[in-house]
């Protein structure tokens, strides 16, 4: 904790690195650990406190390394476990602090433990996956439905009974119920911590424990195509299960081991269950993610709406956090337009609690078209022809203009970016890149941007307004979400704005945001 008892994860920003994109040292065309090393720099400048890498553990690759065949190892398209440790070292040499993502509910069909479970139902790992028999007519268990699409089930011929799949059918799903599993599973967590990682994102944490019954879920009358098949389905007995609460806990206690390291849990869902996950003795997770403002529309009245919303919903000494986008979700600079990304970067980083930036942000990345032979993603893989598919949204990063964007020496893995590249932004007083590494700055040098409280202004069709407040200092933040001039409703000197620089008093530009000392 700092001299004001604000541990770091309260004051500082977590940036996402997707490492197969992040830089390739090796000519193979995806990105590796010792690229992260190679370009710890840039994280540096951009003033960010913590990295979370998407999975690097050994697996067949069926989900990007979702699909994990060793928890405590590292795949050898990264690098090796002493790459890891060279790692550690640098991003705290940097000032950093190290996060890796968890993934418990599933493992790959190809971990050692799944391939005795489906040996036979006498082995003794049988019980540390979801097995059941099938219907009278053959059909499976129930009606869920995989996140990537069809049955979330798969016969085992040998044994006749159907696995439990959430996601693709190479991730089977794993029994939380099974003690067994649950002490596996924190032995890794403690191995990790042991390696010096400074925390966890822990992934789809609503679907740790569903239901043992096996309920139908029941169907949604709202469901639209590209919400994706399995949203035709509410979630009500394969997510959000009261025992998965407990194994948050737990998860929780063995992060107390190592001096409260951090745990960011993913669990999508309506506030009141992502709020379950802090636990009621904020017990749980320290920073279960806000989704709202990837899934929100544009518009500031309904986005000032949510925050009073989410900072009502919040338990009493919960620290709260936002999101723009991340390996899943569009691109921002896609959702709402090159213009209104910078908007979206200061709603962001002015917003009260903890900021996560998805890699390539900073630059104003966009989704790129993706040839149906480079399709890399299961769920478009899967559904050929419509569009789904969360491959636009992780193409390598653009670090210079000579070929392959100084990303690789060889052929990438996805199509190269279109945007322009660090080198060109960073010399660049009106790029993206520029913009926000002084917003980030301005953010570290105001603790009401930090640490302060929130008052909303204002909100209407065009404009939200809002204050941050620590002590004396008044900090102001106008936000114009369109593209005509509109009315500043707040006064102050301006410190930053969106577009560089500053026009008449009481008066926001079109696409502009601005920061006032009050």
């Amino acid at each position: 904790m700092d001299d004001k008892g604000f541990v770091w994860w309260k004051r500082g920003i977590v940036y996402q690195i997707y490492p197969r994109s992040f830089q390739d040292t090796t000519g193979n065309g995806i990105g590796d650990l010792n690229g992260i090393r190679k370009r710890l720099g840039h994280v540096a400048d951009l003033g960010v406190d913590a990295i979370w890498i998407s999975p690097i553990y050994p697996s067949p690759m069926k989900d990007a390394g979702y699909d994990i065949s060793d928890y405590t190892g590292i795949e050898p398209i990264f690098g090796t476990l002493a790459d890891f440790e060279t790692l550690v070292q640098a991003v705290h040499d940097h000032g950093l602090k190290l996060l890796l993502d968890f993934v418990p509910s599933h493992s790959s069909d190809r971990h050692p433990w799944f391939q005795a479970a489906r040996s036979s139902r006498d082995d003794p790992k049988r019980d540390w996956y979801i097995w059941r028999d099938p219907r009278a007519d053959g059909r499976p268990p129930n009606n869920w439905l995989s996140e990537f699409g069809g049955p979330a089930w798969t016969l085992n011929e040998a044994t006749g009974q159907y696995y439990l799949h959430i996601y693709a059918r190479g991730q089977p799903a794993l029994n939380w119920r099974n003690p067994e599993v649950r002490a596996a599973m924190y032995d890794a967590m403690r191995i990790w911590f042991e390696r010096g990682v400074d925390g966890f994102r822990v992934d789809a944490a609503e679907h740790l424990t569903p239901d043992d019954q096996l309920r139908d879920n029941p169907p949604r009358k709202d469901w639209k195509f590209e919400d994706g098949p399995a949203q035709s389905l509410h979630r009500t007995y394969s997510s959000h299960q009261p025992e998965g609460l407990k194994i948050v806990r737990e998860m929780r206690a063995v992060a107390e081991e190592y001096g409260g390291r951090l745990l960011i849990g993913e669990a999508y869902g309506e506030l009141d269950e992502v709020m379950m996950y802090y636990g009621t003795a904020l017990d749980g997770f320290q920073l279960p993610f806000n989704f709202k403002l990837i899934e929100a529309p544009w518009d500031p009245s309904a986005i000032a709406d949510y925050i009073d919303i989410y900072e009502a919903a919040l338990p009493e000494g919960a620290w709260p956090n936002w999101v723009l986008g991340n390996h899943d979700r569009n691109r921002i600079a896609t959702r709402v337009g090159a213009a209104q990304a910078r908007v979206a970067a200061m709603l962001l980083l002015t917003l009260r609690g903890t900021p996560t930036i998805f890699q390539g942000d900073e630059l104003g990345m966009v989704n790129e078209m993706i040839p149906e032979d480079m399709l890399q993603d299961p769920w478009a893989i899967n559904n050929p022809g419509t569009g789904l598919g969360r491959d636009p949204v992780r193409v390598p990063i653009p670090w210079d203009d000579g070929p392959g964007t100084g990303f690789t020496t060889g052929t990438p893995w996805l199509p190269l970016s279109s945007t322009t590249p660090v080198t060109v932004q960073a010399n660049d007083p009106g790029s993206m890149l520029t913009f926000q590494r002084g917003l980030i700055a301005m953010r570290r040098s105001e603790p009401a941007l930090t640490i302060g409280g929130y008052t909303r202004l204002h909100a209407d069709a065009g404009v939200l307004a809002y204050a941050r407040r620590h002590g004396d200092r008044t900090i102001n933040v106008a936000l114009n979400f369109t593209d005509r001039p509109q009315p500043l409703p707040c006064n102050g000197t301006p410190l930053v704005s969106t577009h560089g620089d500053f026009a008449a008093d009481g008066e926001l530009r079109p696409d502009e945001g601005l920061i006032l000392g009050a």
